[in-house]
C-alpha cells in the first residue's frame, strides 16, 4: 500500500505571508479587473444628500440621463446625521468598531433616497454582500445601482482612532479597484481640491488644484475634500490610476467627467498603467 503523504505543490507553501519580498514574485502580477466597463461615483452625504431636493433632483436628473452611455455604480456617504451618532456614540464611551456601522448605516439610508428616486429606471439598492457576490448580475439586468460607499469593515475598524479612519471616499475608492471599474468620480460640493478649505476663513487664499497626486496631497496641511485615509489607499491601487473630484452642485460636470474631459481636480494615484 502507498502510504506516503501527500502534498500540494504551492509557491506559498514554505514561505511567510508578512515577508513582501517573499510574497512579490508570486502575489506581484497584476490582478485581472473584474468589471472594467463599470463606473463608480461617489455622491457626497453631508455636501449633497444633507442639501435636500435643490442638490439631490437635479444629480437624480444627470444620473437619469448617463444611463444610456455608462453602467454605473452609484455609492452614497454619510452626512450630519452620522455626525451626530458619533457624537452620541463617543460621549457613551462605544468603541470604534462600534461606531464604524452606526454611520454605514446613515450612509445606506442616503443610498436608499436615491435608489426611490431612480426606481422608474430599474435602477435600486443593494446591501454590501449583493455587491461583493452578485453585483455582475444587477448590472446585467440594469444599467446601475446604488449602494452604501462605507466599508463594511464595522468591527475590524483599525482603532488607532476614535472616529472611523475608513469612511465613504475611502471605501468607494477600495470598491473601484477591486472590481477594476473604468473609473471613480467623487461628487462634492466644491470644484475641486484647494490649498486651503474655500469655505473656511483662508478662502481668499485657497488655489484649486487642477491636476495633483496623492503624494503631493499627503503633504499638503489645508482641508482636503475627502478622507485623508483615502491617500493612505490610493498609494496601493493596482487599476484606478487617477480619480477625479467635481462640483455636484453645477449641471453637467459629472456628465463631463464620465466623458473623459477635465473638469475638477483630477489626483493621480500610486497604480501603474497595465
Amino acid at each position: 500500500m502507498d502510504d506516503t503523504i501527500k502534498h500540494v505543490a504551492s509557491p506559498l507553501a514554505r514561505q511567510t505571508l508578512l515577508d513582501s519580498d517573499l510574497t512579490r514574485p508570486v502575489a506581484g502580477g497584476r490582478p485581472i479587473p473584474l468589471l472594467p466597463w463599470v463606473q463608480v461615483i461617489k455622491i457626497g452625504g453631508r455636501s449633497i444628500m444633507d442639501r435636500g431636493h435643490e442638490a439631490i433632483l437635479p444629480i437624480v436628473d444627470e444620473l437619469r440621463s448617463l444611463l444610456p452611455e455608462h453602467r454605473m455604480l452609484i455609492l452614497t456617504g454619510a452626512g450630519v446625521r452620522a455626525r451626530h451618532l458619533y457624537s452620541v456614540g463617543l460621549d457613551l464611551g462605544l468603541p470604534v468598531g462600534s461606531l464604524q456601522p452606526l454611520a454605514a448605516s446613515e450612509a445606506g439610508q442616503n443610498g436608499h433616497i436615491l435608489g426611490c428616486l431612480l426606481a422608474p429606471e430599474g435602477v435600486s439598492y443593494i446591501e454590501h454582500p449583493t455587491i461583493a457576490s452578485q453585483l455582475a448580475i444587477h448590472l446585467s439586468a440594469s444599467r446601475a445601482v446604488v449602494g452604501s460607499a462605507f466599508p463594511p469593515y464595522h468591527h475590524h475598524e483599525f482603532p488607532n482612532s476614535r472616529i472611523p479612519l475608513h469612511r465613504a471616499d475611502t471605501g468607494a475608492f477600495l470598491l473601484a479597484d477591486a472590481l477594476g471599474a473604468a473609473g471613480l468620480t467623487i461628487v462634492e460640493d466644491v470644484d475641486g481640491v484647494y490649498t486651503d478649505d474655500p469655505n473656511g476663513p483662508e478662502a481668499k487664499k485657497a488655489q484649486l488644484l487642477r491636476e495633483t497626486s496623492f503624494a503631493d496631497l499627503a503633504k499638503l496641511k489645508g482641508t482636503l475634500p475627502f478622507d485623508p485615509a483615502l491617500l493612505e489607499v490610493m498609494a496601493n491601487a493596482r487599476h484606478i490610476e487617477r480619480v477625479q473630484v467635481v462640483n455636484g452642485l453645477a449641471p453637467g460636470r459629472l456628465t463631463a467627467a464620465l466623458r473623459g474631459q477635465h473638469v475638477g481636480s483630477i489626483i493621480r494615484t500610486g497604480a501603474r498603467p497595465a
